[in-house]
């Protein structure tokens, strides 16, 4: 008999990698830069290329493991992604470095929806589905807060490389474990793959987030942008209308007509939409605010995604008293309490103050996700449990895209409206963001610089303070929306409940 927490023990795992890679290069390309002389926009392909092969791949991948087997697919995409690690640490150029990390979005799709939807095909009883998607959302928020911990350990003692070299050991790990413990389930009528469903929602996915991401570098009219952005929406028209007309469609796009299912994949895109956001405004704030070394913003930023993983476990304990509507608002009138906080910080701290709410913070994206995704499981029938994990897995990564795209420019445009140079200065990279401050203010004598950084440090406060309370209304509003969204829905969804539900 399948040991099914030792399933689980195998699917956090490989979540917990594919999180922590998200995240943990960020601290490694100054490196990156240095050492294989990467332009600009080399550089941001090398940081965006894999999110977007992950998120434009993953219906498609969700779908193919219905079809050919979970535990097949999750195996093959363990073995690329632990060869395509190896490649991507000793690429020698920035172009062989790109080509690799397309390599490892694509072995990433593969893994990603397999691991949930082997959680949701082994975890039947729904008490015991919920606490292990519990554990499941935990491990993929403290993969998200280590990496750059990781990346900050590894970066001390060894090149750059190493950062994508620790993942071979792990996915070996993921091989050897998942042929021995887990089971394979697939969908027994799954019909042939729809390669144009397949190529409509790729290019439409990849598309729209592309034009999100350079909306905010490009600003929103900038004609690359607008056609990217346009003919994605339209890709994307297409494939829910091709879908509807399919009789084995990637998605079934009835789901959406479920409450639970449509109103926690919406939660869900904003929750992300946040945190990115706090990504984002603490990378800066704890390094060219407050001064601390990127190992120690890294470290500071740890306990929250430690709160993410305590909420996940609790969640679903907390399920039986309050109900999954209760749950999913309660997390979000935490994150928004905690945004609150953030709002009033200055350009002193002491690292006490900030902890409660980041904690507080954490454990309330825990709920939030853990419901969120185990509505989405419990909604959806076990054979297209691929497919389901895969639509919410996306809203994920087009929630962080999102969030990066508007809050960021929010941030941005606060900046540079406050922003009040010392006399005789040009504004230049200065009047851009704090961190062209910082660059521009190492290249001048000590009686400039610190004029300069201390106007750049204060018109990003202001801009902080003013992302933080958009950041916290939105998510006192979206608290209300879980409210009447999930209104309703069971505490404990049977299984004849999911077949049943049109």
């Amino acid at each position: 008999m399948t040991n099914k927490w030792s399933c689980l023990a195998i699917a956090c795992l490989a979540t917990l990698l594919l999180s922590l890679d998200l995240t943990v290069l960020h601290l490694a390309l100054p490196r990156l830069t240095a050492d294989l002389g990467a332009s600009s926009t080399q550089l941001l392909w090398i940081g965006d290329v894999y999110g977007f092969a992950l998120a434009g791949l993953l219906v498609t991948m969700g779908n193919l493991g219905d079809r050919i087997g979970r535990k097949r697919l999750l195996l093959i995409g363990a073995a690329a992604f632990g060869a395509a690690s190896a490649l991507t640490a000793y690429a020698p150029n920035p172009e062989l470095l790109i080509a690799a990390r397309v390599l490892l979005g694509v072995a990433g799709a593969t893994i990603m929806p397999s691991t949930l939807s082997i959680v949701r095909n082994v975890f039947t009883e729904p008490r015991e589905r919920t606490a292990a998607v519990g554990v499941w959302s935990g491990m993929s928020a403290v993969g998200f807060a280590v990496g750059p911990v990781v990346g900050g350990l590894l970066l001390d003692h060894f090149w750059w490389g190493s950062v994508f070299l620790i993942n071979v050991p792990i996915m070996l790990l993921v091989l050897a474990g998942g042929a021995i413990v887990l089971p394979e389930s697939r969908n027994p009528e799954a019909a042939r793959l729809d390669l144009l469903s397949a190529a409509l929602s790729t290019t439409g996915v990849i598309a729209v987030i592309w034009a999100i991401k350079e909306a905010a570098h490009q600003g929103l009219g900038h004609p690359e942008v607008l056609v990217a952005g346009a003919g994605g929406v339209a890709l994307l028209g297409l494939f829910a209308w091709r879908q509807a007309r399919l009789p084995e469609p990637l998605i079934d796009v009835r789901l959406f007509a479920r409450r639970a299912f449509s109103a926690s994949i919406l939660t869900n895109l904003l929750a992300i939409f946040a945190m990115s956001a706090m990504m984002l405004m603490f990378a800066w704030y704890l390094q060219l605010v407050l001064g601390w070394s990127p190992l120690q913003a890294g470290l500071a930023q740890l306990p929250g995604g430690l709160g993410g993983a305590v909420g996940g476990v609790l969640a679903a304990g907390l399920i039986r008293r309050i109900g999954r509507a209760g749950v999913v608002a309660l997390g979000l009138a935490m994150q928004a309490g905690a945004f609150l906080y953030y709002s009033t910080l200055g350009l002193e701290l002491t690292y006490v103050t900030l902890l409660p709410a980041m904690v507080i913070g954490g454990v309330g994206v825990g709920f939030a996700f853990t419901v969120n995704n185990d509505n989405v499981l419990a909604t959806a029938p076990r054979e297209r449990a691929g497919a389901a994990a895969a639509v919410s897995e996306t809203a994920f990564e087009l929630g962080a895209a999102l969030g990066i795209a508007i809050l960021g420019t929010v941030l941005t445009s606060a900046y540079r409206a406050n922003l009040e140079l010392p006399a005789g200065l040009a504004g230049g990279a200065a009047g851009e963001s704090i961190a062209g401050a910082a660059h521009m203010a190492a290249t001048l004598p000590a009686e400039q610089a610190g004029p300069l950084m201390l106007a750049a440090r204060e018109a990003f406060l202001t801009g902080m303070h003013v992302t933080s309370l958009v950041t916290s209304v939105l998510l006192a509003a979206v608290a209300v929306l879980a409210l009447v969204g999930l209104r309703g829905v069971p505490k404990e969804i049977p299984e004849e409940v999911l077949t049943a539900r049109a």
